[in-house]
């Protein structure tokens, strides 16, 4: 069977837009789904974070074995949004970043359970600080 007969085959089978997806459920828990979760992303966005830790003073290996402990802590304990307060580099011999902001930037990057993330408001650290929504557990 050729690609061209594959996909008119497809679309036969699909209807519209949808598409069957078995492990998704019904279309009316994909849509409940998607509301429940757009809903939680808005909500923990304006949110203040539940707890923050404090990079200042610490070296790489430190600030990485902190991180670790403070995520398995804070998943532990069900909380939803966190900060990470690393500095802003500029105190690190002439960088022009922290050394402390990419070793966060790469933790939330490898850590499975860590979601989005971004810069708090001036008010609160700006670029020296890093909020980071964590995922929620699969029921």
């Amino acid at each position: 069977m050729n690609f061209g007969a594959i996909l008119d085959k497809w679309e036969k089978q699909t209807s519209g837009n949808k598409v069957y997806d078995k492990d998704a459920g019904s279309t009316a828990d994909a849509a409940r789904g998607r509301k429940t979760n757009g809903a939680r992303r808005s909500r923990l966005l304006r949110k203040k974070p539940d707890a923050f830790i404090d990079l200042h003073g610490l070296n790489r290996d430190e600030a990485w074995k902190s991180l670790e402990m403070f995520f398995e802590n804070s998943r532990d304990n069900g909380l939803e949004k966190v900060q990470i307060i690393h500095g802003k580099g500029s105190h690190s011999n002439g960088a022009n970043e922290s050394a402390l902001r990419e070793l966060s930037r790469l933790f939330i990057e490898n850590c499975s359970f860590a979601g989005e993330s971004g810069h708090c408001s001036a008010r609160e650290g700006g670029s020296g600080a890093t909020w980071v929504i964590l995922k929620a557990r699969p029921l």
